[in-house]
């Protein structure tokens, strides 16, 4: 339906390669001659681009962190999906792994998690088209940005009915991961609002999949790490939205009191997003924010005192503002273009976010909170708000088993010299949560080791094992989170 940018344009801003013809499976290495070695085999003909340049290898050997570098083989500029299935095939062949989450430039992953050692990356920004906007539903590739999706359905009155806060972000990537915003208490995850996928495995076939078609493959793939294949194209569900949205912020002296009207007004659903967050207190330590929006019809705006009148909150702190809802779901956007202006985007982001089991959540969050300074966090958000463990359905999306589950982040930015020891203390967190029952992001900046993962999916391991070696067997998809040794 739209294309945000023309295909042959995008390919033609990347740097040209080298004249790569074939690789070797013993020498592990492209050759521009494929005489020089017995048994090189020929590059499958692709309607994009392999890249072999150094600045393009260098950019996929980053990503938001800016922590960890693995350099890639070769990147690949889709011009198709038929070229990933090509490339996924030779790949499988010649166990060269491949970077399956990956859209550069717009990704969250802070930890390496679609980085590749020599291997190759996809980079699905060249597939970015939006084919279908119907009464319910969107049909999109998996290198359109949420943001491009909104600009569509918002003129019509619709929009996904759960967004993450940062919304230039790939549908792909995020749905690889999960996908978490204010509307997880009524809505789910991203992961939850999916009505079809289009998968492309470890041996290259492409699979449509849904709850009734291919549902192993469905289930896997949404949150499952890319490592069960490439999601390619995802039909996402739609709802109608009103068209204006008022945002309320008010400040709180205590944690639990900003915790007890975020679980009420969860329960009692008034309003449509519910967040809060942990703002420096002026002579050091904490006070508290909650965020509450509510969607309304232009000319129709809501009740101010039916909507905040009970909340503990100090009333002379409350702000409402109205927002048409597109720059609402846009709001982090003038935020990122000065962290970018100021050079802040491109330092360090040692980022951890972790769900936490309701039930010790007050505490957890406390105690991590009086050993966080304004200083560790680099001007970045603390994120605090309740969500319903039933709402969350995909089995790879690890949670605390309890009815309510928090999420609770430090995005932090970091000087380089800072972030060892900021990675120590993530590890150090993570301890203390993994033993009360709490599960980590796993876009999250956490040293993991297989053992760890195993922990971390519990019972649902033998499950994740089961369909890595059916849809991915020579384990080629997606090494950055170092799940397997």
């Amino acid at each position: 339906m739209t294309q945000p940018q023309n295909r042959r344009a995008f390919l033609a801003g990347f740097t040209a390669a080298s004249v790569i013809l074939a690789f070797s499976p013993s020498a592990r290495a492209w050759l521009s001659e494929p005489e020089a070695a017995a048994d090189a085999v020929p590059l499958p003909p692709l309607d994009g681009q392999l890249l072999f340049a150094p600045d393009d290898l260098g950019a996929a050997a980053d990503d938001f962190g800016h922590i960890l570098h693995h350099t890639p083989f070769a990147v690949l500029l889709p011009g198709s999906i038929a070229d990933i299935r090509r490339i996924v095939r030779f790949a499988h062949a010649h166990r060269i792994p491949i970077g399956g989450m990956s859209m550069i430039g717009n990704t969250h992953s802070v930890y390496g998690q679609s980085q590749v050692e020599a291997g190759i990356v996809i980079n699905m920004a060249s597939l970015a088209a939006i084919h279908e906007i119907d009464e319910d539903c969107a049909l999109v590739d998996a290198g359109v940005r949420w943001v491009d999706l909104l600009a569509a359905t918002t003129p019509l009155g619709k929009s996904p009915p759960a967004l993450t806060d940062h919304i230039d972000l790939s549908i792909g990537g995020t749905l690889s991961v999960g996908g978490i915003g204010g509307q997880a208490f009524r809505h789910g995850m991203l992961v939850d609002n999916v009505l079809e996928l289009e998968v492309v495995t470890a041996q290259g076939r492409l699979v449509a999949c849904s709850p009734t078609r291919h549902p192993a493959l469905f289930h896997a793939a949404l949150g499952g790490i890319g490592q069960f294949g490439i999601i390619t194209r995802a039909r996402v569900r739609l709802v109608d939205v009103p068209g204006m949205v008022r945002r309320y912020t008010a400040l709180y002296s205590a944690l639990v009191d900003m915790m007890a009207d975020q679980e009420m007004l969860m329960d009692d659903g008034r309003f449509d997003y519910v967040e809060g967050f942990a703002l420096p207190a002026e002579g050091g330590g904490w006070m508290y924010q909650i965020e509450a929006a509510k969607y309304y019809a232009p000319g129709q705006p809501p009740d101010d005192a039916a909507l905040t009148g009970d909340l503990g909150f100090a009333p002379s702190t409350l702000t409402a503002e109205d927002l048409t809802h597109f720059d609402f779901a846009n709001r982090i956007a003038p935020l990122v273009a000065f962290l970018k202006s100021i050079g802040a985007w491109e330092l360090p982001h040692p980022w951890i976010d972790t769900f936490v089991p309701g039930s010790q959540a007050a505490s957890f969050i406390q105690s991590v909170l009086d050993q966080t300074t304004a200083d560790d966090m680099g001007g970045g958000p603390i994120l605090i708000y309740p969500f319903k463990r039933a709402a969350v359905t995909a089995p790879f999306v690890a949670l605390p088993d309890e009815p309510t589950v928090y999420l609770f982040s430090l995005l932090r930015t970091a000087p380089p010299p800072a972030v060892p020891d900021l990675l120590a203390k993530n590890r150090a967190i993570y301890e203390t949560l993994r033993d009360l029952g709490g599960k980590r992001y796993v876009a999250s900046g956490v040293p993991f080791t297989s053992a760890d993962w195993q922990d971390h999916f519990g019972a649902a391991w033998p499950a994740f094992v089961h369909l890595k070696h059916r849809f991915d067997p020579r384990r080629v998809l997606t090494p950055g989170p170092a799940i397997f040794d």
